[in-house]
């Protein structure tokens, strides 16, 4: 149910009139038809199609003329449901009335909007993007999970439904799905992407991301949705591993498709250090658990007090425990964002490392969809507030995996320019 649909060729296909924006839209139809019904990536919507038709009319009688096109003109992209759009209810999983969390069209999807993209709908998170899953299956094999919270972002990518979909990681929600569904994702330094209009879990670390199937996609998508997107020459990066406990978390089979990994990048010329980092990741962990629970109490205060009992057990718990984390023990967590980023950088610069490379997981997709899977690995780059990008690397039993390449706070742009010479050599 894997079907190519490359954001960076669709959207010059489309600007150019060499694609016709009418039978894309009914290629994509044709294709929902057949795949959406065993994935489920997309909130029910009866009149979708005739919406979008209603819209891709609109959109080409502004603009006729191919040189006025603007960057994602006929695009269809999906939307996680915890982002407001005008014209939709934000629903966030939950059995809540919508009127409770519905709030002003999302940053990001006005900026898509505006670059000429089409809403395909709403795609499924788990309940408020925490951890009770939706019906939403991996397009690579229906019998495991597509990962959490954007699960329905990452699987309608993944099979093609749209070119590009948004989505949030507040631990590990956008690299994680995008490694168990074979799509790149991107998670921007803190805040480089604006989240206003995205219902917040943590606001300390919720970042907005997305998913493209190829990396020039996502430099097009980042160019859109930035606030201030600097265009820079890259060099070849330096390398490096993480080892240490926190390589560790891996599976003893996931890892040794990691080292085969790295070890096809050395054989295409890369440099690559093996630094010790992240030895207190089991500190690092509780206290991003700590700061999660905390900020989701708050969060939910008043909607938790009036519709708790509407909850699903997982998220209530979280909101629980956040009330038992004192105002010191969140002061301390916040604090130690920078403290963690600070240390990280302070190796970088000591050992000359441009990029970290780690699994986008600790393995590839579980069984079942009870279980989003572990965003161990992603947790650390979360909590720093560095930029992280998935890439697809292969397979380990018929599922993909992903390579999670982290740079340097704020160096989004060379992160994205080095992530296309190493997903080509991988």
């Amino acid at each position: 149910m894997i079907e190519d649909e490359p954001l960076s060729a669709v959207a010059a296909s489309l600007r150019a009139g060499r694609m016709d924006p009418d039978e894309h839209l009914a290629t994509l139809e044709d294709r929902a038809d057949r795949v959406e019904p065993r994935i489920e990536a997309l909130l029910d919507e009866p009149d979708r199609w005739d919406r979008l038709n209603r819209e891709v009319r609109a959109l080409e009688a502004q603009f006729d003329d191919p040189a006025t096109r603007p960057p994602l003109y006929g695009v269809s992209v999906g939307v996680k449901d915890i982002f407001h759009a005008e014209g939709f209810l934000t629903r966030a999983g939950a059995d809540v009335p919508p009127g409770s969390v519905t709030g002003a069209e999302a940053d990001s999807v006005r900026a898509l909007r505006e670059a000429g993209a089409l809403v395909l709908g709403k795609t499924v998170t788990t309940e408020f993007a925490y951890f009770e899953p939706g019906p939403t299956r991996n397009p690579h094999d229906t019998d495991h999970t597509p990962g959490g919270s954007s699960s329905g972002s990452a699987a309608a990518v993944a099979a093609g439904l749209c070119p590009l979909a948004l989505g949030s990681q507040t631990i590990g929600s956008v690299i994680r799905p995008a490694a168990f569904c074979g799509v790149v994702g991107l998670k921007p330094t803190y805040g480089r992407i604006p989240i206003g209009g995205v219902l917040p879990v943590a606001p300390s670390v919720d970042h907005v991301g997305f998913f493209t199937q190829d990396v020039a996609g996502a430099k097009l998508a980042a160019i859109v949705l930035y606030d201030h997107w600097r265009p820079e020459q890259v060099d070849v990066p330096t390398l490096g591993v993480p080892e240490g406990p926190y390589l560790e978390q891996a599976d003893a089979e996931a890892l040794d498709a990691f080292r085969e990994q790295v070890a096809r990048l050395e054989e295409a010329g890369y440099e690559v250090r093996r630094v010790d980092l992240l030895g207190d990741v089991e500190d690092v962990n509780d206290r991003h658990q700590s700061l999660v629970a905390a900020e989701t109490a708050l969060s939910h205060s008043e909607r938790f007090a009036e519709y708790g009992d509407l909850y699903a057990e997982a998220t209530a718990e979280l909101i629980r425990e956040g009330h038992r984390v004192n105002v010191g023990e969140l002061c301390e967590a916040r604090t130690g964002r920078g403290e963690l980023r600070g240390a990280v950088e302070r190796t970088m610069d000591a050992e000359g490392v441009d990029v970290w490379l780690c699994p986008g997981a600790p393995g590839p997709a579980p069984e079942g969809i009870d279980n989003t899977g572990d965003p161990v690995m992603n947790l650390p780059w979360t909590h720093s507030g560095q930029p992280a990008m998935a890439l697809p690397a292969g397979e380990l039993d018929g599922l993909p995996l992903g390579l999670q390449c982290v740079a340097r706070y704020g160096d989004d742009e060379r992160l994205v320019g080095w992530a296309e010479g190493i997903a080509e050599a991988l």
